[in-house]
């Protein structure tokens, strides 16, 4: 097809599609640009005020539950028996301090998390029990 003019296969949009995605990109920015700054500081005053009030109160996990085990994974737990002995203390003051049964496995949970919460104290047991000891 040599004896076709010249442009006559070619596409007479070419130059059109680039110019028209260039304004529809230039269209989409403006769309998507943010609202003046005033309106959304306005806004958003009024989200806060009306949010406020909506907060929900988090149930505490010991009324959520169905049962003490709810929620937990099973770890097995061995304990030198002075620790056991210390623990059995610590239930006992705590039932006292809060003037309920305190659950065991409630206080072995908690006493992780304060344990997690204070890794150095946690290191020093440790070393206590020799970890960290060379023998050169």
């Amino acid at each position: 097809m040599t004896g076709m003019k010249k442009g006559a296969g070619e596409d007479p949009f070419a130059d059109d599609s680039s110019t028209e995605s260039a304004t529809t990109t230039e269209t989409q920015t403006k769309d998507s640009e943010p609202e003046p700054a005033e309106e959304t500081d306005s806004n958003q005053a009024e989200g806060e005020d009306t949010q406020q009030p909506r907060q929900q109160i988090q149930i505490p996990y010991k009324f959520r539950r169905d049962g003490v085990q709810d929620g937990r994974d099973r770890v097995p737990l061995f304990l030198q028996k002075e620790t056991k002995v210390a623990e059995r203390d610590a239930l006992r003051e705590f039932e006292d301090r809060f003037e309920e049964n305190v659950s065991l496995t409630d206080l072995r949970e908690a006493l992780m998390k304060v344990g997690l919460q204070h890794l150095d104290e946690t290191e020093e047991c440790l070393e206590e029990w020799g970890y960290g000891m060379t023998f050169d």
